[in-house]
């Protein structure tokens, strides 16, 4: 080519250097395709640089000499590019950094590096401390990037313990142990000293100290021992040493204190001297008058005495003093057979024997004991219990022999379907009394529903006055199975209880009268009391026979087969006794006799806990065979009376 055709190329060339927004291209200047960054990837830590350049590029990728290039950022915090290229990172990350000629574009990417730790210092270096104390450790960091930011750390330590931010609590073994700080990402670490010291326990002091006894009441001339209890700031009780001072009298350096012979409070003082505490107590000495009388002789009377069970006999004394006196002393009496009040009422038992009563003055230990001879007279029958609701007994709060119909006086009289009626010449003698019938599989004969003292509803209707709460209750019924009865008692016969709600038919407690509960005692009676309360007395039953509420508190059965095929046709006495217990004791009682002879007892009974809103107020006589009777059969009732007292046969 002729030298004059390349001026105006050359111009063009410098002309598109100078104009990088121009986006166009000159006529009969060389296109370009494409703009290569080299370096087309780099990696920097903060506060450098780098230098990248840039080239144009043909179609056929050849370098276009001389054209110009514009520079961009696409993150200029991270990186900054001047115009000729020259990258400079400013924080961590990544920035794409672009070359752009005649509207095509090359890129390169830089990424800079976060700073990293270049040296870690843990302090303090070193530390001096008694068990249990706190030392803070803290860290110190210098980075790449010459700033001195705390780096997170991981604390390590032996000897003790130590928080996530570095306080260590010396442990209780004396050496010298170390903290670590560790900075996981650059694995530089530094460790401190820590030298544990144990130091000797503090002598303990005496925190309390108490004089026994606070006070005390002496003759003049006797003696009494004080002693003295301290506590110890190391929790310690061991008594002190201390000094012993006394007015009134003497005391020796252990403590026996010896009354004077003035009367008068006087006190003894305990002294601690080396923590100067000292406690005081007092002493009253009483000039006693000239010497009481002594007993020198006792008699009780009767001497002896013949009774039949539960009837009642007064013993007293006489007794001769040293002074010539005969004034009666104060006993206590005890017995066997029977009980006796600590006035000397004696009350026979239900066992026939010999037994005796005694008369013991403590004081003196004198004692006198008289002979008790007990009869059980057999069973009455016949005459002697027609028309028996005539002639009350003291005691009684019901009775119903049958020959008057006192049918209507039961709140419910179920006679299930004619089974249980009152019949003439069933009873005792021959007189009227109650016929229960059973037809065979039949499961009720009826039932006598009698109310006594306070009840919860009208429906109840009491045979009595309606305002008694009864704690204790006897009741007794004469009983006869045909003959040839078989099956065992037919389970239900009798029960005493409380009804205890307003709305509902709940019971407080039960006091069961009924046949065995297993082949082997199904021809005898058993006891079997439950409780209707929680042990504290609050009542749980819900309704009537809520047997799932009720708590059982100890059947026993009865040793005589009365419903035995072998003993039918004969008139039993059944007599039963309940007594609720104290409130917050356990001395309820519920016991059996046949006959006047005992059958069963059980003591110690938590009847009702505190509960006293009602008092028994119900006592049945139920025909009620659980599985049906057997056979075609019947049983007779007569002469059933409740009573406050004993009522025998």
């Amino acid at each position: 080519m002729h030298p004059s055709l390349r001026l105006p190329a050359t111009l063009l060339a410098v002309l598109a250097a100078c104009t990088p927004t121009d986006t166009t291209t000159a006529p009969g200047a060389v296109e370009v395709a494409s703009v290569v960054v080299a370096p087309d990837s780099a990696v920097g830590d903060i506060g450098g640089s780098l230098q990248l350049s840039a080239s144009a590029r043909d179609a056929n990728g050849q370098a276009i000499g001389g054209e110009r290039v514009s520079w961009t950022s696409s993150t200029p915090s991270v990186a900054s590019v001047d115009s000729l290229g020259r990258v400079t990172f400013l924080s961590a990350g990544t920035s794409e950094i672009t070359a752009a000629a005649r509207g095509r574009s090359g890129r390169g990417r830089v990424t800079v590096r976060p700073p990293t730790l270049q040296s870690l210092v843990l302090t303090p270096t070193a530390a001096t401390l008694d068990s249990g104390a706190t030392q803070q450790f803290a860290v110190a960091g210098t980075w790449s990037d010459g700033s001195t930011a705390t780096p997170p750390v991981v604390f390590t330590a032996t000897g003790g313990t130590i928080t996530t931010g570095g306080l260590y609590r010396a442990g209780a073994a004396a050496g010298t142990f170390r903290v670590i700080a560790r900075h996981e990402a650059s694995g530089r670490a530094d460790t401190s000293a820590v030298t544990i010291s144990v130091p000797p326990p503090a002598a303990p002091t005496l925190t309390g100290l108490v004089l026994a006894p606070a006070s005390v009441s002496l003759d003049s001339g006797a003696t009494r021992q004080f002693s003295v209890t301290g506590t110890w700031s190391d929790g310690a009780t061991t008594p002190p040493t201390v000094v012993y001072t006394a007015t009134g009298g003497t005391i020796t350096t252990g403590g026996l204190y010896r009354a004077g012979a003035a009367a008068g409070t006087f006190r003894v003082i305990a002294r601690h001297e080396a923590s100067g505490r000292a406690d005081t107590s007092a002493v009253t000495i009483t000039v006693p008058p000239p010497a009481a009388p002594t007993l020198t002789g006792l008699v009780l009377a009767p001497a002896s005495v013949s009774l039949d069970s539960g009837a009642t006999r007064q013993f007293s004394v006489t007794g001769t003093w040293s002074d010539g006196a005969t004034t009666p002393p104060t006993v206590v009496y005890t017995a066997t057979g029977g009980t006796i009040t600590s006035g000397g009422l004696y009350r026979a038992g239900a066992a026939a024997g010999t037994f005796r009563v005694i008369a013991r003055h403590e004081a003196s230990g004198r004692a006198d004991t008289s002979a008790v001879t007990i009869t059980v007279p057999p069973p009455p029958s016949g005459s002697a219990l027609v028309n028996e609701c005539a002639t009350p007994r003291a005691g009684w709060i019901w009775c119903d022999d049958f020959d008057q119909d006192r049918l209507a006086s039961y709140f419910e009289f179920e006679q299930a379907n004619g089974a249980f009626a009152r019949v003439g010449g069933v009873g005792n003698d021959g007189s009227f009394g109650m016929r229960a019938r059973w037809s065979a599989g039949q499961v009720s004969a009826g039932a006598l529903h009698l109310a006594i003292g306070r009840t919860p509803q009208s429906y109840f209707r009491p045979a009595d006055a309606g305002t008694a709460n009864y704690r204790e209750l006897y009741w007794r019924v004469y009983l006869r199975n045909q003959p040839g009865w078989t099956g065992g008692g037919g389970d239900k016969l009798s029960r005493a209880f409380i009804y205890a709600s307003s709305t509902s038919w709940a019971q407080a407690m039960i006091a069961h009268v009924w046949s065995g509960d297993n082949t082997a005692s199904r021809d005898m009676l058993m006891i079997d009391p439950a409780r209707g309360t929680d042990a504290a007395g609050n009542l749980v039953t819900t309704g009537y026979n809520d047997f799932a509420h009720l708590t059982w508190i100890g059947a026993v059965h009865g040793t005589t087969p009365i419903f035995a095929t072998a003993n039918a046709g004969v008139w039993r006495c059944i007599e039963a006794h309940v007594r609720l217990n104290d409130a917050g004791q356990a001395n309820g009682l519920m016991e059996l006799w046949i006959n006047g002879t005992p059958e069963a007892t059980r003591t110690g009974l938590n009847f009702v806990g505190s509960y006293s809103a009602y008092g028994l107020n119900a006592v049945f006589l139920e025909n009620y065979w659980n599985a049906g009777s057997p056979v075609a059969q019947e049983r007779y009732m007569d002469n059933f009376v409740v009573s406050t007292q004993r009522i025998g046969c």
